[in-house]
């Protein structure tokens, strides 16, 4: 008899089974007394081999994070290493490029060290679809949706990102702002970038106006770097442009640098308004404007749901955590960048 063939006769799933056999305290009393009946029905003895490798498995929590210069991924990551710890579980934490498909390093970490669950930092959804249920255990899309991918085992803990991108833009509209241009990823493999460039767009059709994505959109990868060649191309392609939304604050931080390095002021004549809402971006001179998103929340709300899938075998859940608009001093209004001008 295997260990499948108990957790089949309990009614309880293989990772279940393995807690009770290695003595693991998240297990209902009610799983434990039916698992152990079925063994000692059964006269069950557990490998000792297979016991060390189960004890492993049955402990970790694999972190996949796409890139390596998102300043948000890397707080929420700190963060849930100690929740992760706290819990009594191993955090494996893996960093892929930015353009390479998670879902495919997923099934490889899952044939090689078989986690607990998965979470996911920076996330195409195209590459869930049809593949990701291949996995056999609990994933978790952090900061991103899984809304709608009618996955059993793909839940997610996100923010508006069409909404909050949105608000953005208006609040540059209401400071008078028209040649608005924006800064963001690239919309082939980035969800995120989808979803803000759809608020984005959202926002200019309820004002009555076109938005060029030729002109007034400039793809680039999550960095500063690729924030401040994106700027320099935006500047070549739009020098009109009084007001810019870059889709993180590490590409509008990357931005301020080009504007300025073209002799030009933020937000005297050009307002710049971020995403995230990082440390950095209150240090900064001038402080950004930003939507904040709560990494501590996300943080935790994250881990929470995971073992629930794991533990309780609880259905997938999608929660939205609100986030936050902040006002700070790299916009102003048209008329102010204006007087500006004429001081100059």
């Amino acid at each position: 008899m295997t260990i499948k063939d108990i957790a089949k006769e309990a009614g309880y799933s293989v990772g279940t089974v393995s807690r009770v056999l290695n003595n693991h305290p998240d297990v209902s009393d009610k799983a434990r007394k039916k698992v152990m009946a079925v063994v000692k029905k059964n006269h069950f003895k557990l490998n000792n081999n297979a016991k060390h490798l189960k004890q492993q498995s049955n402990s970790g929590i694999a972190v996949i994070v796409k890139g390596n210069n998102n300043m948000l991924f890397a707080t929420i990551v700190e963060k849930l290493q100690g929740l992760i710890k706290e819990r009594g579980y191993v955090c494996l934490i893996y960093y892929i490029d930015e353009d390479e498909n998670e879902v495919e390093q997923a099934l490889q970490i899952c044939r090689e060290r078989q986690p607990m669950g998965i979470l996911f930092l920076g996330s195409d959804l195209e590459y869930y679809r049809g593949r990701f249920g291949d996995a056999g255990i609990p994933g978790l899309l952090v900061t991103n949706s899984a809304e709608g991918m009618e996955l059993e085992n793909l839940s997610s803990v996100s923010t508006d990102d069409e909404g909050a991108a949105q608000t953005a833009i208006e609040y540059l509209f209401t400071l008078g702002h028209r040649e608005i241009a924006v800064l963001g990823g690239k919309l082939e493999n980035s969800y995120a970038a989808r979803s803000r460039y759809m608020g984005c767009r959202r926002a200019f059709e309820l004002r009555g106006r076109n938005f060029d994505r030729s002109r007034q959109y400039e793809g680039a990868r999550f960095s500063m770097e690729d924030g401040y060649h994106g700027m320099l191309r935006i500047l070549n392609k739009m020098p009109e442009v009084t007001a810019v939304f870059a889709m993180s604050d590490v590409m509008a931080i990357g931005a301020i640098r080009a504007i300025k390095d073209r002799g030009l002021r933020v937000p005297e004549d050009i307002s710049v308004i971020g995403f995230d809402g990082i440390v950095l971006s209150q240090y900064m001179c001038p402080r950004l404007t930003t939507i904040k998103q709560d990494s501590e929340i996300i943080a935790r709300r994250s881990l929470e749901i995971l073992l629930g899938n794991i533990r309780e075998e609880l259905p997938v859940t999608y929660e939205r955590i609100p986030s936050l608009f902040i006002r700070g001093e790299s916009t102003c209004a048209l008329s102010v960048q204006n007087k500006g001008d004429e001081k100059k």
